[in-house]
């Protein structure tokens, strides 16, 4: 069954505990969380309360791979890895969500893809490699990561998805679920509108079908093939008007994937049963 979660990024600027009491009420089925400067993203305890308070469990942590959490756990993107999956094993996460390095993280970057099954391995945690996209500086074109940004290149057994950055690298996310195949454990659910030279140059996360990638298809496609990951709504709620905004902001992104993901199952099964039995009130 394909779970759906709620990342905290979706709710920031709120406190991490706002993410677990926001799940719980609206009815999603468990939290991401982003490690950052906050101590209690960091700590078991922490989590393993909020969990058993709210009810609703960790099913992902993202490790501290963003510029604004350069210091977390130090500097050494290796220690940072690490300790995101032995943190995910703590809490009894199954998935730990990273980006690619950085093209200045040179040494990490040339052991990133074995580091990554390595460490999985160890802690018995997907360590799931994220698509990414290109920069632009003064009109430019820039590579920013090592070994690159488009994940269809990289041969890691655990992949995720994220609508809004297939946006911004111009692909077609629908292409890129075909090209993992069952290597891709993990969806970011959100949407984008276009790529840097369209003048779009910041990662949108605009809730899904508000953007030109086909989210529904995508979400459709992995239901009727069984798809067993998760599925985590990182929409940007930061322009909501007041809380009751971002609550219908976040509701509506769960409603969205409820409806392209078991709808479909149920729809699929029922052809199933036509395919075996025939249909309703056939003649034999």
């Amino acid at each position: 069954m394909i779970q759906i979660g709620l990342s905290t990024s979706s709710v920031y600027p709120l406190p991490l505990e706002q993410t677990f009491a926001l799940a719980a009420s609206i009815g999603y089925d468990g939290v991401e969380v982003m490690v950052t400067r906050d101590k209690r993203t960091q700590n078991a305890d922490e989590l393993r309360h909020l969990e058993e308070l709210y009810g609703v469990p960790v099913l992902a942590l993202h490790a501290p791979v963003l510029l604004l959490t350069h210091f977390v756990w130090g500097t050494d993107p290796e220690t940072k890895l690490r300790k995101s999956a032995e943190l995910a094993r703590d809490v009894g996460a199954s998935t730990v969500v990273v980006h690619p390095p950085f093209r200045w993280q040179k040494e990490y970057a040339s052991n990133f893809l074995n580091l990554v099954e390595e460490i999985g391995a160890e802690t018995n945690v997907a360590i799931s490699v994220e698509n990414m996209f290109p920069w632009k500086m003064n009109g430019r074109g820039v590579e920013a990561y090592l070994p690159g940004y488009d994940i269809r290149d990289f041969s890691s057994k655990n992949l995720t998805l994220d609508f809004s950055h297939a946006a911004l690298s111009g692909h077609d996310s629908m292409e890129i679920v075909h090209a993992v195949g069952n290597r891709l454990n993990h969806v970011h659910l959100c949407d984008g509108l276009g790529v840097h030279d369209e003048g779009r140059v910041f990662d949108e996360h605009l809730m899904p079908g508000f953007g030109s990638q086909p989210v529904a298809e995508v979400l459709q496609h992995l239901a009727v093939k069984g798809w067993s990951g998760s599925i985590v709504a990182e929409v940007n709620t930061r322009k909501a008007k007041d809380q009751r905004d971002r609550v219908r902001m976040l509701r509506e992104t769960l409603e969205f994937a409820r409806e392209h993901t078991q709808v479909h199952q149920r729809g699929t099964w029922n052809r199933i049963k036509e395919a075996l039995h025939g249909k309703p009130n056939e003649k034999p």
